[in-house]
């Protein structure tokens, strides 16, 4: 079957090395892809927001399968015309997608199905917003509404951190995602997440992933796309997960109450409270780093879950989980999440990759025609390892770190350092 993923970053060239391991996977193309994409598959230039154009290049290329990585497409409605083309699509229609397109609707939405989350309000005005900061004071945490690539999210220790925070979504920092404003109440406790596949009626829980989203080290400075990851998540008790498995349970229940087709992955971004897991955000697809340690563990193939979730019947599939513990630490350009340059060369991956069960997924690099490999966005690459123990994998993904360079390159060194001090380094 040949198959056309969306998508450039490093969960895609995940996606796609999982992909490229199905003995039923045909030609595999992916749009736009980056200077790692598997061998065999073909990178093609394709405007992923245009879904007449995604529909007619799957036409002419006899796939059968389009998966769908990043939230922008399936906020768009491509999975709705690619499936109203008579085509299997992986990925929630744009109805499913506003769960992560609107945080507003997110937040609504788990209010009404009594899904436990932080208290918020949401607006449209700067002054109603500030004085609504005046009532609750802080800390607090401010979200743009809509989509903004990981990056409009502040966690205001302050009331002047929040009013900044707040400014700079009307200013139009982060366009007409900032139009509309959420202000969240500011939960205490360690984060995780949990990821199923869905078809919209049965739901497989993935295994638990822990992101590290502050830029540097100690989780300080800006929020980002994501700065490193592991799974499982040691601290994560039986109860918590049975609790977090029954919420995403509950979530799909209710997509399909509110005539939602939800097929595809459901991410759910949880605070893990003092009172049990509060659901702190969805994402409509596979999380970007957590699938870089999620999908190496998995042993099922890939190419039957996708199709499984496309043609609800996910009930007839098991999934496997390899024992192994990932962790992948990012590398990203220097300035990140503001300014970087691009266009540095990039040296070290066959050394690094060399190390028994490390893999690097590429993410902002770009091959010239003579194979040169530079960087070409903020987060370069994911370094992911899998040991017999959290210990191990993590020694050995920051090892194979060390073998990799380009210029300004930085990352966070404590990747998974919270973990080892168990529970109480999550205590206040």
């Amino acid at each position: 079957m040949n198959i056309l993923v969306l998508g450039g970053g490093g969960r895609e060239h995940a996606i796609v090395t999982s992909l490229a391991a199905s003995p039923d996977a045909g030609s595999i193309y992916v749009a736009p892809g980056n200077g790692g994409s598997a061998p065999g598959t073909v990178t093609v230039t394709l405007d992923n927001l245009d879904a007449a154009a995604v529909v007619s290049f799957a036409q002419k290329h006899d796939v059968g399968l389009v998966v769908i990585g990043p939230e922008a497409p399936l906020v768009a409605g491509v999975a709705d015309a690619v499936r109203a083309a008579g085509i299997a699509a992986f990925g929630p229609g744009a109805a499913g997608a506003q769960l992560e397109g609107s945080k507003r609707f997110s937040k609504e939405f788990m209010e009404r199905h009594a899904l436990p989350t932080a208290a918020f309000g949401s607006f449209t005005n700067a002054a109603e917003t500030l004085a609504y900061l005046e009532r609750v004071g802080a800390p607090i945490v401010v979200k743009a509404d809509g989509l903004a690539a990981g990056k409009g999210v502040t966690v205001a220790a302050t009331l002047d951190e929040a009013r900044a925070a707040i400014a700079e979504c009307f200013d139009g920092r982060f366009g007409a995602a900032g139009a509309t404003v959420v202000i969240e109440e500011f939960l205490t406790g360690p984060e995780c997440s949990l990821l199923v596949f869905t078809d919209g009626t049965t739901t497989l829980p993935m295994a638990p992933a822990q992101d590290h989203k502050r830029a540097f080290e100690g989780d300080t400075g800006p929020n980002t796309g994501g700065m490193g990851v592991y799974s499982p998540v040691p601290i994560v008790t039986n109860e918590e997960l049975a609790d977090m498995q029954a919420l995403m349970e509950k979530t799909v229940a209710a997509l399909t109450s509110e005539h939602i087709d939800y097929r595809g992955v459901l991410y759910g971004g949880f605070m893990l409270t003092p009172a049990g897991p509060r659901l702190l955000e969805f994402n409509a697809r596979f999380g970007d780093p957590e699938t870089q340690v999620i999908l190496p563990r998995l042993k099922t193939d890939l190419l039957e879950v996708m199709l499984a979730v496309a043609n609800g019947s996910l009930a007839d599939v098991q999934l496997e989980w390899d024992d192994a513990w990932a962790v992948s630490v990012v590398l990203a350009s220097a300035g990140y999440p503001g300014d970087y340059a691009k266009g540095l060369p990039i040296t070290g991956i066959d050394a690094a990759e060399a190390l028994p069960g490390v893999t690097v997924y590429h993410a902002g690099t770009k091959r010239f025609d003579d194979g040169t490999l530079v960087t070409a966005g903020g987060r370069v690459l994911n370094v992911t390892a899998l040991g017999s123990s959290f210990q191990e994998a993590r020694a050995l993904a920051y090892q194979a770190t060390e073998l990799i360079d380009f210029e300004g390159k930085q990352y966070r060194r404590d990747i998974g350092k919270r973990a080892l001090g168990g529970r109480s380094a999550w205590e206040r």
